[in-house]
């Protein structure tokens, strides 16, 4: 089972800071880059520096049922050890008994994040995420993240998702903990990225049922006979097929920066988009200039602080590699549900940005226009992915809580 780090926290030591909160290792003041792996054994030991772990623990916490070698921890704590100013001879802070385990052992204080959300709807530091794997009717393995009680809200997968990473950053953290305050919360990961099966093999990603079957075996997994499903961005297309698929399921069909047409299927302008982005991926995708990415970052987060531009540029890199990365791309600008929207006969409500740079307005309300008896509201916002502090993200709150409560 992967690691729950403990979200909202700083772990101060010697003259290092980690911030669980930022994703963000300091030391003397100055920010230390680490690899997210080196980051996420740092912390599991922070989190659990009362005793001694077992190697085995510590593979399971970070890497999950993927099988690494055990010198790839070795390098990962050696890694740690050199960010923190600590090596393997003095063992000031990353004590390692040989054949059973390692330690954090120098003396540490716990902090408040100074970005910790203070207005949650209930104690978040009480919620906590669990993370299971959920298998696809083709045996693809689907990570699928749990947080929150109550009626049950699921979303259907989207681009750029890595359910382990998303419950600490500072671009997703908000939407997990509010609506995890509101409702039993399910999301997961899209096959060939995030926590989920990257292999992708000979799928035909442009099969809309392909990524509605996904859907499918997670709710069939979670056990709610009736829900309220989400969609958001492309993750739209599976959550209008399968609401057509199971009309009897879904009490409530909300989608949000949304279409049902890919980019190309549109008119030539975005055909000639669709192409660049493409070859922008090819060129920057995996590599060391962030400058590639930040061209995504931007698109979907124009307003986003320093902090959060870094963060999404690393999750892109991190959450899957450049051939998947193409492979999906590709395929979402194929993706075409127009004669699914217009069976849909589940209540629905459409949000959509106003100024969105990611999918346009108008996508979202030619979309809102298809389903019938369909509402549509529109954010005063340009962030594709709505941030905590904006008051389009309190708007989205509001009106899907009046939306699902009806």
């Amino acid at each position: 089972m992967p690691a729950h780090h403990t979200c909202g926290v700083r772990y101060r030591f010697e003259d290092a800071e980690v911030d669980t909160d930022a994703y963000e290792l300091r030391n003397h003041g100055a920010r230390v880059p680490v690899e997210p792996q080196v980051f996420e054994v740092l912390t599991y030991l922070l989190e659990h520096r009362g005793r001694l772990v077992p190697r085995t623990e510590i593979l399971d916490a970070v890497w999950g049922d993927r099988f690494v070698s055990d010198s790839a921890l070795a390098s990962r704590i050696a890694a740690a050890r050199a960010a923190i100013g600590d090596d393997g001879r003095t063992q000031r802070c990353i004590r390692t008994v040989h054949g059973r385990g390692i330690q954090f052992v120098a003396d540490v204080e716990v902090l408040e994040s100074d970005d910790t959300p203070t207005d949650q709807p209930t104690d978040t530091a009480e919620l906590h995420q669990s993370v299971r794997f959920v298998e696809a009717n083709d045996g693809a393995r689907l990570a699928v993240a749990t947080v929150g009680e109550g009626t049950t809200l699921i979303k259907a997968a989207n681009w750029l998702t890595h359910v382990e990473r998303d419950w600490r950053s500072p671009v997703w953290r908000h939407w997990l903990t509010e609506l995890g305050g509101r409702y039993r919360f399910i999301r997961y990961d899209s096959r060939g990225c995030g926590l989920s099966d990257w292999d992708l093999g000979e799928t035909d990603l442009t099969d809309v049922d392909r990524w509605t079957d996904d859907l499918e075996a997670v709710v069939d997994d979670s056990g709610a006979e009736r829900f309220a499903l989400v969609g958001v961005s492309q993750g739209a297309v599976p959550a209008i097929a399968y609401s057509v698929r199971h009309p009897e399921r879904v009490s409530h069909l909300v989608i949000y920066g949304a279409y049902s047409r890919g980019m190309r299927q549109r008119d030539a302008a975005a055909l000639a988009e669709s192409k660049t982005i493409l070859d922008l991926m090819r060129v920057g995708w995996g590599g060391r200039k962030p400058a590639f990415r930040s061209f995504f970052t931007m698109t979907f987060l124009p307003e986003a602080t320093s902090e959060q531009i870094r963060w999404f540029n690393e999750l892109q890199a991190d959450t899957t590699n450049t051939e998947n990365a193409i492979q999906l791309e590709s395929a979402f600008y194929d993706l075409v549900v127009d004669d699914l929207a217009a069976q849909v006969s589940v209540p629905t409500l459409v949000m959509h940005s106003r100024d969105d740079m990611a999918t346009p307005h108008a996508e979202g309300r030619r979309l809102a226009s298809l389903i019938p008896g369909a509402e549509f509201v529109t954010l005063d916002s340009p962030n594709h992915v709505l941030m905590a502090d904006e008051p389009a993200w309190a708007a989205f709150l509001s009106n899907l809580e009046r939306f699902t409560a009806s």
